[in-house]
């Protein structure tokens, strides 16, 4: 079977089933074997893993994981691509097609029926639009994963590895840093995909952390006020926890905690560390060691 990696593979592929790019999927199909090789490789996939591809599209990627890969769940949201999978992929027999919402999913019953408990490896192209969805999706239901790798628009991905105090900093980063670890493993540009996305993409691999790199007795807690931190980036910190309609502190409150950790009471959330935001977040909260 010719690779889809092949741009004129795709294209006769699209033409054959008279498929139709759906917008509101943000769907974009890798016509680049490079890109596709460097992705697996940044994921580490072997013989041992079992990979869920969120997106599979018309199965270019996911032909290069069951060939790496022991087992492969391919979650698709788009039922008129599941035809076309089901010939792209008619030759792997490791390869599983789920027709979902990958929001929707019931990842962790995978893991327990299908994988013994083992943890997964994700891989994806992710739509544009959704990307923080459901990344924050699999790391906030403790879904069991070693690591996920994505394609992303390069902005988001350098806003999962930027530090306090850079214009990229924000919410995002800060989650990303409590579940995982980051590395952006490659730049890609537009010209590797069909159709065309107006901006560049890179891909990104998330290693999972066993266990957070911060003790916070309420994680929720900590994010509400990383939230609100950010919401309104150019307000100080007490001034935006204590606007915020999913908290109930005062500037009072805000400030005596900010007082007792040393820092200027008109600090911006901009300028904290994960460390300093699971400190606050501990000092704020009920029943927590440092209150």
């Amino acid at each position: 079977m010719r690779k889809l990696s092949d741009p004129q593979v795709t294209i006769e592929t699209i033409k054959k089933y008279e498929f139709a790019f759906q917008k509101r999927f943000g769907q974009n199909f890798l016509i680049d074997e490079h890109v596709i090789n460097k992705i697996i490789a940044a994921a580490d996939i072997t013989r041992e893993d079992t990979v869920l591809e969120i997106g599979p599209g018309i199965g270019t990627m996911t032909q290069y994981l069951a060939e790496r890969a022991g087992r492969v769940f391919a979650v698709e949201i788009d039922k008129n691509l599941i035809p076309i999978l089901g010939e792209t992929l008619s030759e792997y027999d490791n390869v599983t097609i789920i027709n979902d919402d990958i929001l929707k999913v019931d990842i962790n019953r995978i893991v327990e029926e299908e994988n013994g408990g083992r943890p997964l490896k994700v891989v994806a192209n992710l739509p544009y639009y959704i990307t923080t969805p459901i990344i924050m999706g699999l790391f906030e239901q403790h879904v069991p994963l070693l690591s996920i790798t994505v394609m992303v628009q390069k902005e988001v991905a350098e806003r999962m590895q930027a530090g306090p105090g850079t214009k990229d900093y924000g919410a995002l980063s800060l989650a990303v840093a409590y579940y995982a670890k980051p590395y952006i493993a490659a730049n890609v540009p537009p010209n590797c995909f069909i159709p065309r996305p107006n901006v560049g993409s890179a891909v990104i691999r998330l290693t999972r952390y066993n266990e957070p790199p911060v003790q916070v007795c309420d994680d929720r807690l900590m994010f509400k006020l990383i939230r609100a931190s950010f919401s309104q980036r150019r307000k100080t910190l007490q001034n935006g926890i204590a606007n915020s309609g999913e908290l109930d502190f005062t500037k009072e409150d805000v400030r005596k905690a900010l007082a007792a950790m040393g820092l200027n009471e008109n600090i911006r959330g901009e300028n904290l560390g994960l460390e300093e935001f699971a400190r606050l977040s501990n000092m704020l909260g009920e029943n927590c060691p440092e209150k």
